[in-house]
């Protein structure tokens, strides 16, 4: 059974040259097909200060940072699937003789 989640990255090399990337939270590693992209960066959300303020002059800087499945799983940023939810499902009815 594959994983819980869809990954959106496809291959673009043969095996043992995808280029790995470092996850941002453990320092670990993974292949850059495995790890899970974030955006991260200051931004205004609310529309009125938006509308007040001059976009020029306030600095949006936005980072690229990757998650390996484990931390992201930990961290909630992608979260279980039903498959392996009905895996880890403990079915109470059936007593354990």
């Amino acid at each position: 059974m594959g994983a819980p989640y869809k990954r959106t990255y496809k291959h673009t090399r043969r095996r043992g040259s995808e280029s790995t990337v470092v996850c941002t939270f453990c320092g670990k590693r993974v292949p850059r097909f495995k790890a899970f992209a974030l955006e991260r960066g200051f931004r205004i959300s609310d529309p009125i200060i938006k509308r007040n303020v001059d976009m020029k002059h306030v600095s949006t800087f936005s980072q690229k940072v990757y998650a390996c499945p484990s931390c992201a799983r930990h961290r909630g940023i992608i979260k279980i699937g039903r498959s392996r939810k009905s895996r880890t499902r403990i079915d109470k009815r059936l007593p354990k003789w």
